[in-house]
């Protein structure tokens, strides 16, 4: 044997776990438990516990930076997008859309599923912080992804189409906007539990009528549209946990605007017992 030869300990430095790896070394990846860190997400949600959700979710996100998880830091960057939509954080959206993004391109998910959700959750952010042009910029990536694809949900499919057609109302393009709404719908009809986001198009119709046409022209079809979305929301077998409580919350401040106030309340309470674990 020759004692000569120059074997790789010879020349790679030890090196620490908590230092960069020497030159020639591939960085090991320590994979977070996504799935446990959904389920632990959605018992925070069920609570409204928004400052614990937040906690969970930084908390991981740094054991997913210092495990080399880009596939785990995707996830919870999406997963602090929505976070900070729904609390109303601009500034930590903006910075996680950003972050989210960039991790697309590096992970080389242009054009496929996992960016077409990417694309619409921060979209979604956007449009609630009216940047209406980008979010719309980005949900038209992502509909490229997901009509290219033979495997994308169909409750993917219609959460975007729905999102855009808000968008789309929100920069005055109605025709288009009724065009999603109708995809959206479709799509919604097609997805177990539909129902609650089916819901929540009629409502959204509901406003583009109003101001399409005002109140007034668009009484008859707005309460309507009104009435499908209650039934929709009572729908038996729809399961009564933290997302329905979520829908009921979101939805029941719109029933009082059109004058429906007992519904309105009634939506209300029952948000509120199913928060409090009644």
């Amino acid at each position: 044997m020759n004692s000569d030869i120059i074997k790789p300990e010879d020349y790679i430095e030890p090196a620490c776990v908590l230092c960069e790896p020497a030159y020639g070394q591939e960085i090991p990846v320590r994979t977070v438990p996504q799935q446990r860190i959904i389920e632990k997400m959605d018992e925070y949600m069920s609570r409204r516990d928004y400052a614990g959700a937040e906690r969970h979710l930084l908390y991981w996100l740094e054991e997913a930076q210092l495990g080399n998880d880009l596939g785990g830091e995707l996830m919870l960057r999406n997963e602090l997008v929505g976070h900070y939509r729904k609390t109303g954080n601009r500034e930590q959206a903006l910075v996680h859309i950003q972050k989210a993004l960039e991790l697309v391109r590096e992970l080389g998910f242009e054009g496929t599923v996992s960016a077409g959700t990417t694309y619409t959750n921060c979209g979604t952010a956007l449009n609630a912080f009216g940047e209406n042009e980008q979010s719309l910029a980005l949900f038209e990536k992502a509909r490229q992804a997901y009509e290219s694809s033979d495997h994308v949900r169909t409750d993917l499919m219609g959460g975007l189409y729905n999102n855009m057609a808000l968008t789309c109302a929100a920069l005055k393009r109605f025709d288009e906007a009724r065009a999603y709404y109708a995809k959206a719908m479709d799509m919604m009809k097609q997805t177990e539990y539909g129902e609650l986001e089916q819901a929540i198009t009629c409502l959204n119709l509901a406003n583009l009528i109003e101001a399409e046409q005002g109140l007034e022209a668009g009484e008859h079809e707005i309460f309507d549209l009104l009435d499908q979305a209650y039934d929709l929301l009572k729908t038996e077998g729809i399961p009564r946990d933290g997302y329905y409580a979520f829908v009921l919350e979101k939805c029941a401040p719109t029933f009082g605007y059109y004058g429906y106030f007992a519904a309105a309340q009634e939506l209300k309470e029952t948000s509120e017992k199913i928060y409090a674990g009644h």
